[in-house]
C-alpha cells in the first residue's frame, strides 16, 4: 500500500469517526438556532438547510457581502421598515440615516451600527436583521490536493474533511506544513499553519474548524520540487 492511499485510508477512517460529533453540533446548532431567534434575528423562510440557518444565526461568522439583502425591521417604529441591499462598495443606503457600511460584519455587528445609527432619531431603536439573499458560504482547497477547488460549507467542517471533499493528498503534498488563511479585518488575513503528520499521529488540535471563506493550501514536499533537477 502507497504512502498516499494510506493517508488517505486514514483520513476516512477520521471522517466517519466524526459523525457522532457532528451529530452533537447539529443539535447544539438548532438549540442556538432558537436563541438567535428570540433574540431578535429574523427568521429566512428562503433558507432551507439546517446547516445554512445555523451558518447565517447561530455560529455568526457569517459577514455581509456585497449583493447581500436583508431586511430591517423596527418593531417600535414600523415606519423605518425597509429591505435594502449591500452595494458594490460595501454600504447601505438606509432610510433617514444615509449610507452605512456593513460589508464585513457579521449579522449582530450589523445590528449594533443599525441601532446605534437610529439612536439618535429614535427612543428605542430596536431593529430586527432578517438576510433575504446572501452569498452562500463556502471554503477553498488549493494545492497538492486531488480535487483542487471551491466548496460549500454545510455545517461543521473540519479541516481533515474539508481535504478528504478536496481527494485527499497527492503524493506530492507536505503534509506538515498545510495553511490555513482566514479572513480577519479588511483585506488582512490570518494564517494558522496545521502539521497533519502530527494529527496522524493523534494530535486532533491540528485538526482545525474551517469557517466561511477559509482557504486550505497544501504545499508540494521538499522532494518534489527537487525531482525536476534530478536526471
Amino acid at each position: 500500500m502507497s504512502y498516499l492511499n494510506f493517508v488517505f485510508l486514514v483520513l476516512l477512517t477520521i471522517f466517519f469517526s466524526w459523525a457522532r460529533y457532528t451529530a452533537a453540533q447539529q443539535q447544539l446548532v438548532a438549540a442556538n438556532v432558537k436563541a438567535s431567534m428570540a433574540s431578535g434575528v429574523g427568521r429566512n423562510e428562503k433558507i432551507s438547510d439546517a446547516y445554512e440557518v445555523a451558518l447565517m444565526y447561530a455560529n455568526t461568522h457569517y459577514r455581509l457581502c456585497a449583493s447581500d439583502v436583508v431586511s430591517l425591521k423596527f418593531p417600535r417604529a414600523p415606519e423605518f421598515d425597509q429591505t435594502v441591499s449591500v452595494e458594490p462598495d460595501g454600504v447601505v443606503n438606509l432610510a433617514a440615516v444615509g449610507d452605512l457600511r456593513l460589508e464585513g460584519l457579521t449579522t449582530p455587528e450589523s445590528v449594533q451600527v443599525i441601532e446605534a445609527a437610529y439612536s439618535k432619531l429614535l427612543e428605542d431603536p430596536t431593529v430586527v436583521l432578517e438576510l433575504k439573499d446572501f452569498n452562500k458560504p463556502y471554503f477553498l482547497v488549493l494545492g497538492e490536493v486531488n480535487r483542487p477547488g471551491k466548496y460549500d460549507l454545510r455545517g461543521y467542517t473540519s479541516a481533515s474533511e474539508a481535504l478528504a471533499t478536496a481527494g485527499g493528498f497527492k503524493g506530492t503534498a507536505k503534509h506538515s506544513q498545510i495553511l490555513l488563511f482566514r479572513r480577519a479585518i479588511n483585506d488582512w488575513y490570518e494564517v494558522k499553519p496545521l502539521d497533519f503528520r502530527k494529527f496522524l499521529r493523534g494530535d486532533f488540535g491540528q485538526d482545525a474548524e474551517v469557517r466561511p471563506g477559509d482557504m486550505l493550501f497544501v504545499p508540494r514536499n521538499a522532494f518534489s520540487k527537487l525531482k525536476g533537477f534530478i536526471p
